[in-house]
């Protein structure tokens, strides 16, 4: 492999010829390698803009030359489209500030602007990260690149819970056995069952939404430790006039910088609204892969997609897989929120340094949730259909019917005929005309499941 020299404030180093990164990028990717994990590309592409949103403020408040400017947003708008991707190859597991990966896009951009001037105009600290410090840099990234995340994984909610609206809107006539503590309950309609499912993702979309708004106030300005230091009067609003520009979203200044630095609440709240939507993902996907279970052994309710053989001995199998996809990732969105919520708390003193895993565990709940819901979406409930037969069936055998007798015979007289039906094997009708309770026309006039929902 050919190389060049770098140097750095401490001396030289061997660099890749064929990669734009510096110095300091070759000393970390030799001092940690640790794992398979890189940093997210998102937060790459996140900490770009922010120079390119530093570059147009550096210059409009007078520090910065246009031509050094018009070099930083070019290379950084290459960089967000994905055209030097493969020169970022940091791991996750860096220093806590993630000072290396901000190092990283500052290098790339000096080393590709310098190529393409012919000659040695950007500097990766006085100009590509000026008035700017990695303790403000990476935590507005780090927002930055978790407030896209939500924007997907909303729009990707708002598919799914669309496809259990028009499953809904097909299943207002079919009449279930209602099942609570996984025994037999009162009746509902299969609708009503499914509006529960769409209500979980309404609801976590309107917690997620709220979480988002701390995401959108910024660290920028905060410099160092808060305080602000090298940080040009103007410069913190041309920063966010120009970031909103870029991006379409409304960004803000958090005012106190003190706090931007030292704490990750708003990345740990945000996650507990990932979380609570795993929470009900796990909870669909259950619900799901229970009624379809069978096909002839099991509940039987509903077909769901065969998509795949479901076993290597066993002929004509199909499983529940897009079910055990959700609640496997589900799982892993729960652990994530532990990682999140120990690295939050360990803001010492002026800053955290646990903000590499907590915005790498952050996206890739954010990205499992997204691309779980878009594969149960459109290889499970798309597909699933409900078998009315069977849930008559079930539903004529129920011995919760019994419950539209408690205000005519009394509950100890109700529990007595679901008692002796159940233990001889005779329906709910036979056991109350038996007793002497009501008579046959008394009780096909009370006990109808349509008026029971």
């Amino acid at each position: 492999m050919d190389y060049r020299i770098e140097k750095d404030t401490m001396g030289e180093v061997r660099v890749p010829a064929d990669k734009y990164w510096g110095a300091q990028t070759e000393r970390s990717r030799q001092n940690f390698v640790i794992g398979s994990e890189r940093m997210p590309i998102e937060v790459v592409h996140a900490i770009a803009r922010v120079k390119r949103a530093a570059a147009v403020a550096n210059c409009e408040v007078g520090v910065l030359s246009e031509a050094k400017r018009d070099l930083i947003v070019r290379v950084a708008d290459e960089i967000v489209a994905g055209t030097w991707d493969e020169h970022f190859p940091l791991s996750v597991w860096q220093t806590g500030s993630g000072t290396q990966t901000n190092m990283n896009v500052n290098e790339v951009i000096a080393g590709r602007g310098n190529h393409i001037a012919g000659e040695r105009v950007l500097h990766p600290n006085d100009d590509v990260n000026k008035s700017q410090s990695s303790n403000d840099v990476f935590p507005t990234a780090m927002h930055i690149a978790a407030n896209d995340a939500l924007t997907r994984l909303l729009a990707e909610s708002g598919a799914l819970r669309a496809a259990f609206a028009r499953l809904e809107a097909d299943n207002m006539d079919a009449i279930k056995c209602g099942r609570t503590h996984l025994q037999d309950a009162v009746p509902l309609s299969f609708a009503q069952e499914i509006s529960g499912w769409r209500g979980m993702l309404e609801a976590a979309e309107a917690q997620i939404e709220s979480s988002a708004q701390g995401l959108r106030r910024l660290a920028i300005g905060g410099s160092a430790v808060g305080t602000g230091l090298n940080v040009p009067r103007g410069f913190v609003t041309a920063f966010l006039r120009a970031l909103s520009a870029d991006s379409g979203v409304a960004y803000a200044s958090e005012d106190n910088k003190f706090y931007a630095l030292s704490s990750k609440d708003a990345l740990a709240f945000a996650h507990g609204a990932l979380k609570a939507l795993a929470c009900d993902l796990m909870k669909i996907a259950g619900d799901v892969r229970l009624l379809a279970s069978g096909p002839r052994c099991g509940l039987g309710e509903i077909a769901i997609p065969q998509n795949e053989p479901g076993s290597s001995i066993m002929p004509g199998k199909v499983n529940p897989t897009q079910c055990e996809a959700v609640t496997m990732v589900a799982a892993q969105v729960m652990g994530n929120d532990t990682t999140i919520a120990v690295g939050a708390s360990q803001g010492h003193l002026q800053l955290n340094v646990y903000m590499p895993v907590i915005i790498y565990d952050f996206l890739q709940s954010a990205r499992l949730l997204t691309d779980a819901m878009a594969s149960f979406r459109t290889h499970c409930v798309e597909g699933i259909v409900a078998d009315k037969a069977k849930m008559k069936e079930n539903l004529d055998r129920s011995l919760m019917l019994v419950t539209a007798l408690n205000p005519y015979i009394g509950y100890e007289k109700a529990a007595e005929v679901a008692k002796k039906a159940y233990a001889e094997g005779i329906s709910l009708k036979e056991a109350v005309v038996a007793l002497g309770y009501l008579s046959a026309a008394e009780y096909d006039r009370i006990v109808n499941p349509a008026d029971m929902i």
